[in-house]
């Protein structure tokens, strides 16, 4: 189980690193510094957010990228859908087959509602309430 993926949460630290110099066209080399994110993998995870249209990017020497979404308009739970997919608590797999006990496993049904909270939880969590919290 794995809420939340390494990619998700160097997304989530570059955006608010973005928020916090809203309007101003950073390097990825700053981001990837300041952050302490491996520099390749940011840069594979920018270009998925540029291409998502969450970030605007621009070349040259006083390029780089910034956000291009209001950071109200922005939930967590935007930035992981689009990182690693939808939000999963349990696939309920055992060696890459469904359970045999899928269809009427008590502890799924649990895992189900806990799944819905946690997204709400998400989708309310904005890249604007994370900025007040620094």
């Amino acid at each position: 189980m794995k809420l939340l993926t390494k990619n998700s949460d160097y997304a989530i630290r570059a955006i608010v690193y973005l928020a916090r110099h809203s309007g101003c066209f950073v390097s990825s080399r700053e981001i990837a510094k300041s952050e302490s994110i491996p520099l390749l993998f940011l840069r594979r995870i920018l270009q998925v957010l540029i291409r998502e249209r969450i970030v605007l990017s621009r070349e040259g020497v006083y390029g780089g990228v910034k956000l291009d979404r209001p950071v109200a308009r922005l939930s967590v739970a935007d930035i992981i859908r689009i990182v690693q997919g939808d939000i999963q608590l349990s696939e309920c797999m055992f060696r890459k087959r469904i359970c045999l006990n899928h269809s009427h496993c008590a502890l799924r049904k649990r895992i189900n509602n806990i799944k819905k909270k946690v997204i709400h939880e998400f989708e309310n969590l904005t890249i604007k309430s994370l900025l007040r919290k620094n």
